[in-house]
């Protein structure tokens, strides 16, 4: 017997767009989240939020995880069923990985620099690092809006 699925809830949403290693593709990257976003009627608190975590991800594919003549992978997953968002941030250095700052660290030691992924982690629910084949890694971080939202 052939029986049709119902639909159920909001289709998932993805976008992907390969980009130059360089600050024009990471501005870029960031540009592009926003009007995807906007397009597909996400609130503006998780545009808004979404807006600076690919910012900060795009920024360190550019800055740490560049390999001269290869670019980076901005993915966006919107899944509005669940007001959940998947941010994908893929390079080819799969050698560095990223780490916060540790939290401990007295405010007039911390470098000028390394504070994008400690506001990565107040802005999203989690995030991680992954393998990407063949020998890059994939940075995901995962944002949610709350139902009173």
């Amino acid at each position: 017997m052939n029986h049709a699925t119902p639909h159920v809830g909001t289709p998932v949403g993805t976008f992907t767009q390969l980009l130059s290693s360089t600050r024009r593709g990471a501005r870029l990257a960031r540009l592009l989240a926003v009007t995807e976003l906007r397009s597909r009627g996400a609130s503006q608190d998780l545009t808004e939020r979404a807006e600076l975590v690919v910012a900060e991800l795009a920024a360190n594919a550019v800055l740490h995880g560049r390999v001269p003549g290869r670019c980076f992978r901005l993915t966006l997953v919107l899944d509005p069923g669940a007001r959940r968002l998947r941010v994908e941030v893929s390079d080819a250095r799969g050698n560095l990985h990223p780490r916060p700052l540790p939290t401990d660290t007295a405010p007039d030691a911390l470098p000028t620099g390394g504070r994008g992924l400690t506001l990565v982690t107040a802005l999203a629910d989690h995030w991680d690092c992954v393998p990407h084949p063949p020998s890059g890694k994939t940075v995901r971080a995962v944002l949610t809006t709350p139902l009173d939202a």
